[in-house]
């Protein structure tokens, strides 16, 4: 299925589901299927995996409705399956309070397995910001990525792109408003 056909969002809504996508390893099984349709095999070399564990995992996420089968051939008698992603993107739930964000701690993980040589661009900054100017921002970056998504060529080397916005929970402790 070419990706301008695939649905636009997935949002994980199960356990099952929320547990496919926090193991690290399917996380980095669900970036290599981001661009192309790969088979078990393939996703096992790119990653270092054996087929054995690369076929577990791909399973996992293949039952949590994540990924999905898009095509077979057979090859010496075995029918090769294609894997790609189930939508573009994928929505997590909100963590809740005090609950870690999966997508921040994967993120995290991903820049340091990311060479030390490499170019990165990573930043931090505080802002003080009114609520119609904390909503255009957030507007302004998910536009941003979206834009940079289109124009994502397969062949070219990956990139990942991760923004939060958020109000720090000490922001309601400084108002007053809560204790």
């Amino acid at each position: 299925m070419p990706a301008d056909e695939l649905p636009e969002t997935f949002h994980v809504t199960t356990d099952e589901q929320l547990r496919a996508v926090s193991n690290l390893t399917r996380h980095r099984i669900m970036a290599v299927l981001r661009f192309e349709p790969t088979t078990i095999t393939q996703v096992a070399e790119r990653m270092g995996l054996s087929k054995g564990s690369s076929s577990y995992h791909m399973r996992l996420l293949e039952r949590a409705g994540l990924v999905k089968v898009v095509r077979t051939r057979k090859v010496r008698g075995v029918i090769e399956r294609y894997y790609a992603m189930a939508a573009r993107s994928i929505e997590l739930p909100d963590p809740g309070e005090g609950g870690p964000d999966v997508l921040m701690r994967h993120a995290v993980a991903d820049l340091e397995a990311a060479p030390l040589d490499g170019e990165r661009h990573v930043r931090m900054a505080h802002l003080r910001l009114t609520d119609e100017q904390f909503a255009e921002l957030g507007a302004r970056l998910q536009a941003l990525a979206d834009e940079y998504r289109e124009l994502s060529d397969p062949a070219l080397p990956d990139a990942s792109l991760v923004f939060a916005l958020f109000h720090p929970a000490w922001r309601e402790q400084a108002d007053g408003s809560a204790e």
